[in-house]
């Protein structure tokens, strides 16, 4: 048991260039359910059923200055689980062919253990990893 004063991540909320083209690729890519939405900011807020991702509307998107993982403080990158290496390998393919997705890297092995993950920039300019719990093919 911890002495720490948190228990886990509720939320995770992301500020995006186009709401409408992250929204629909957390849905129809990865099949989370929107779970809430503040039209008048505007927002949505999405759920795989374990976590909940926030997403904002940048203003002035025009403006909005990418994330620069190497100079700029802040969120690295999110890193979901899936299932197990088949479900990272079909995760992979769909990402592969999905718009606005840019592959860093394929699933390979975490270090020297069994676990294996990607890592890929989403619509919006997101860095999300996703990582296959060890034993996985």
């Amino acid at each position: 048991m911890t002495n720490a004063a948190t228990l886990g991540v509720h939320h995770v909320g992301f500020t995006v260039p186009n709401l409408g083209e992250t929204r629909r690729f957390f849905l129809d890519v990865l099949g989370f359910d929107q779970v809430g939405e503040k039209p008048e900011y505007p927002a949505a807020f999405v759920s795989d059923g374990t976590v909940m991702l926030t997403l904002w509307q940048a203003k002035e998107s025009e403006r909005a200055i990418p994330f620069d993982r190497k100079h700029n403080v802040g969120l690295h990158h999110v890193a979901l689980r899936v299932r197990d290496g088949a479900a990272l390998e079909g995760l992979h393919e769909r990402l592969r062919d999905s718009a606005g997705v840019e592959v860093e890297f394929c699933p390979e092995p975490l270090g020297t253990g069994p676990t294996r993950h990607m890592m890929c920039t989403i619509p919006g300019g997101i860095r999300v990893e996703f990582i296959a719990p060890g034993g996985a093919a």
